[in-house]
């Protein structure tokens, strides 16, 4: 845990933040999170860059050389880190704003020196080392299974409250679709379309061609889908 010694993380947002306060309640030196610009003190020895994509290249070339330095992007590979001993961990894991952040037992996407596998189990995630090749493929199923998944539990609340529904209505038929999915995969899959209901298809076509006609073009790209 020398590595470790004492680590900076520059970045005051949402992951920066929990970042922050996981590490030191793992028992860590932590610098941070630091504000973009201010300089990580010459005595850390790790620093973490928890800052946008197209922030990691200039953040990293502001660090003096010597400590560790990595990011926490999915999409990104280390090559902005430029000349410094770099690595990378990108927590599998959704952090809106509010929500209290748990990191024991979440994959982590690690690259790079070892010290990004160290950090992982300190805070209780799970390491998985993904090749380069592979990350946009790794980035873009950690989008679909949490972004597109509120994208479209919105378009279902929007149509819902045109019938009366609230969210607090959907939440158990929504708990229940993905506890579902997480034992049967793909089988969990239920309703008109697996039925071959076509007229039920079409009523529902109908109601959102009345009501929320620019869901339109989504509810018929995910029941094609769904038919193949």
């Amino acid at each position: 845990m020398q590595e470790l010694e004492r680590v900076a993380v520059v970045g005051a947002g949402r992951l920066g933040t929990a970042m922050a306060r996981a590490l030191r309640e793992a028992g860590l030196s932590v610098d941070g999170p630091l504000s973009r610009g201010e300089s990580p003190a010459s005595e850390v020895t790790v620093v973490l860059l928890c800052v946008p994509d197209a922030q990691i290249a200039t953040a990293a070339a502001s660090v003096p050389a010597g400590p560790l330095v990595g990011h926490c992007s999915g999409a990104t590979g280390l090559e902005p880190l430029g000349d410094h001993r770099s690595f990378s961990l990108h927590p599998l894991m959704t952090f809106a704003a509010g929500a209290s952040v748990d990191f024991h037992g979440v994959p982590c996407a690690v690259a790079g020196a070892e010290v990004a596998v160290t950090l992982a189990e300190v805070l209780g995630m799970r390491p998985i080392r993904i090749a380069p090749a592979d990350r946009a493929a790794y980035h873009a199923a950690a989008s679909i299974a949490s972004n597109f998944l509120v994208i479209l539990e919105d378009a279902a609340e929007r149509i819902g409250a045109t019938a009366g529904l609230s969210r607090d209505d959907l939440l158990p038929i929504v708990r229940a679709t993905v506890d579902n999915w997480a034992r049967l995969g793909a089988d969990a899959l239920t309703g008109p379309i697996v039925r071959g209901d076509a007229v039920t298809i079409a009523r529902h076509r109908a109601a959102l061609g009345e009501r929320t006609p620019d869901l339109l073009p989504m509810y018929d790209a995910m029941v094609e889908a769904a038919r193949r």
